[in-house]
């Protein structure tokens, strides 16, 4: 994982123009500026957050896999975020099913214990990505509420930080700040 740069335009553009890609994220492929919004939304978040995404490559190749990383949206959503990491991933469709999206998110997670300490991170995922669905609960994320966000059926999850090696959802939310 590692920041995004000028030339992963191409890349990200390629990715988000995929409909495989974004089929459980927004249903619509992305044109380059709409990509290239988003690319600056990324470097955004670290500037105003502290905290944003990262391009992830492989490591053989140097080849680009997605994107990972956390961000607070402000979504208008049921139950709310309220200031909660959300956690999101996407991957290039070549990359989808060898493992990477699990090892960029349990990476995610590492850094977020770092840099947030032990507190609670969430996603949301469409009901029927059951690929992500299985990355998160690899990753310990648990379905706290089904809702509609955007008029789509929506799954939040959480997830307590708790340690660098449980991807388990222990039992800590007396010790959780609240946002």
């Amino acid at each position: 994982m590692r920041s995004h740069r000028v030339d992963d335009l191409k890349y990200c553009a390629a990715m988000w123009a995929d409909p495989e890609v974004v089929h459980h994220i927004s249903g619509s492929t992305f044109t380059e500026d709409q990509v290239w919004s988003k690319c600056l939304c990324y470097a955004g978040l670290w500037s105003l957050l502290g905290f944003g995404y990262w391009a992830v490559e492989e490591k053989a190749s140097g080849r680009f896999v997605g994107d990972v990383g956390f961000a607070d949206f402000k979504r208008q959503i049921e139950p709310p975020f309220n200031g909660m990491p959300e956690n999101g991933w996407v991957l290039a469709s070549w990359a989808h099913g060898k493992g990477f999206g699990t090892e960029a998110v349990r990476a995610s997670l590492d850094w977020a214990l770092g840099h947030f300490g032990p507190i609670k991170t969430g996603c949301i995922i469409a009901p029927e990505n059951v690929a992500s669905i299985r990355v998160a609960e690899k990753c310990g994320y648990r379905e706290i509420a089904r809702t509609t966000f955007k008029g789509s059926p929506t799954i939040i999850c959480h997830r307590a930080l708790c340690s660098l090696t449980d991807n388990s959802e222990a039992d800590i939310s007396s010790a959780l700040p609240i946002f």
